[in-house]
């Protein structure tokens, strides 16, 4: 039987109709190369016979009756490939622009908890001949790495190649359990978490403990509830904007190898950090202490679970937005994110995840619909100003369905409080950049978006001379 985690399960239960818990991506790819010419019909069959293999794209929730138990995956018996992927074209003149004006709409639907958690969206008429495929896959199924790894199983190192091994155990079953049996595991389930919670004590102090001490020392992660209030922290709605744009990987590289110590992961988040000073100084809102952001962390090589699809923890870190010479931005930076790796290496790797058995679906829906009823995040303090996340990506040339990719744009979610979301993912020599954020709180995202090359240059110079 194939259980959610807590985990996958609490982005169930994080989910309302303004706080939407999938995540989803842009692929740019040239038709140009698929052998024998693009047509939908086809490219469409070709991605069915591949994701038939993949129980991921196949599966279904089904819940436990009462909700005393997270929810289980299901073979879907009754899949069709036609409510997953669906054809439109961009609005003329099929720019940039009206591309993203399409996948913020598509970002702010739902995806049908009835059916297997994914949806593609076949994007023509772009000015550039290219196409674009929209993708949406929900939190509770994927994390980034899983769901970067789910794109690359359907696609190939030459175009007429067959798809790389996703390694799933194609053509896996699983089964619908009765609801009596479900409910038998699930009340013993819940008669088990006593003695689950007084494991995770011990652990829990002893981390609270090295937290306190490195606090002490100058040496612990940033601290959340204590970020800047900004104009995209406040109460979301289901309405999503979304911007995208690339800058070379080459540029990162250099810049990291002229700073000791520095890492990509720095120069990113620096590069980050001073568009969002540039943005945020244009509209005469720069706060005077730095922002801070919520960094999606990996521990899927360090985790002893099996279960479970989101193997993830988090670092809070600064991102030098009072800091105005780049240099010294990534200098601070390179030294707060070594103690906050350190700091987060000290924390067990199935901290997060172990506390997620406790979460309540009741509980948490309740407090989801009390944040947003009662406008919370804009009364309390800010727990982080947004999301930044660094998603490696392949180092050569992929085709999708036989048609290259030229970009991977991945955009992952916005919440009561936090309403922008950065994510970053390397491919083939470029770094793509893609940021949603709630239409109401940031209209126009292609302001922030713009000033990544433009920070980018001036990082250049002040690093490189």
């Amino acid at each position: 039987m194939d259980r959610l985690s807590g985990l996958d399960a609490s982005f169930l239960y994080l989910e309302s109709g303004t706080q939407l818990m999938h995540v989803c991506g842009v692929i740019v790819v040239d038709p140009a190369t698929i052998p024998g010419g693009y047509d939908f019909a086809r490219f469409k069959e070709e991605l069915s016979q591949r994701v038939s293999g993949i129980p991921m794209f196949n599966r279904k929730l089904k819940f436990v009756p009462g909700r005393i138990d997270f929810p289980i995956w299901v073979t879907d018996d009754e899949f069709d490939i036609d409510r997953h992927v669906h054809r439109m074209a961009a609005p003329a003149p099929g720019s940039e622009r009206e591309l993203t004006e399409v996948a913020g709409h598509l970002a702010g639907i739902p995806l049908d908890r009835s059916r297997p958690l994914w949806e593609m969206h076949v994007i023509e008429g772009l000015a550039n001949g290219k196409i674009a495929v929209f993708s949406k896959m929900h939190h509770a199924s994927v994390d980034g790495v899983s769901g970067s790894n789910m794109i690359s199983y359907l696609c190939s190192l030459e175009a007429d190649a067959p798809p790389l091994d996703s390694g799933e155990g194609a053509g896996d079953h699983q089964r619908a359990p009765s609801d009596l049996e479900l409910v038998g595991r699930g009340l013993l389930a819940t008669a088990t978490k006593p003695w689950q919670l007084a494991k995770l004590v011990t652990p829990t102090v002893r981390t609270l403990v090295e937290t306190a001490s490195r606090a002490r020392q100058g040496t612990a992660m940033a601290a959340p509830l204590t970020a800047p209030r900004t104009s995209f922290n406040g109460t979301i709605t289901g309405h999503r904007s979304i911007a995208l744009t690339d800058v070379s990987l080459d540029d990162i590289k250099q810049i990291k190898h002229a700073v000791p110590g520095a890492t990509v992961n720095d120069v990113v988040l620096a590069l980050s950090g001073g568009a969002l000073r540039r943005y945020l100084q244009d509209r005469g809102e720069l706060p005077d202490t730095s922002l801070l952001a919520s960094v999606p962390v990996s521990v899927r090589n360090e985790s002893t679970r099996s279960g479970g699809r989101n193997k993830v923890s988090t670092i809070f870190c600064r991102l030098g937005t009072d800091v105005e010479d780049p240099l010294e931005r990534i200098t601070e930076m390179s030294v707060a994110n070594a103690h906050a790796k350190d700091h987060h290496t000290a924390v067990p790797a199935d901290t997060l995840q172990e506390w997620a058995e406790f979460a309540a679906p009741r509980t948490f829906g309740l407090a989801v619909r009390m944040v947003s009823d009662l406008r919370l995040a804009e009364k309390t303090p800010v727990i982080h100003n947004l999301v930044i996340s660094n998603v490696p990506g392949p180092p050569v040339p992929l085709y999708f369905v036989g048609a290259r990719i030229d970009a991977l744009y991945p955009l992952g979610p916005i919440f009561h409080g936090a309403g922008l979301n950065i994510t970053v993912m390397s491919n083939n020599g470029q770094m793509h950049i893609g940021a949603i954020a709630c239409r109401e709180l940031m209209p126009n995202v292609w302001d922030l978006v713009d000033q990544f090359p433009v920070e980018l240059e001036a990082m250049k110079k002040s690093v490189l001379g």
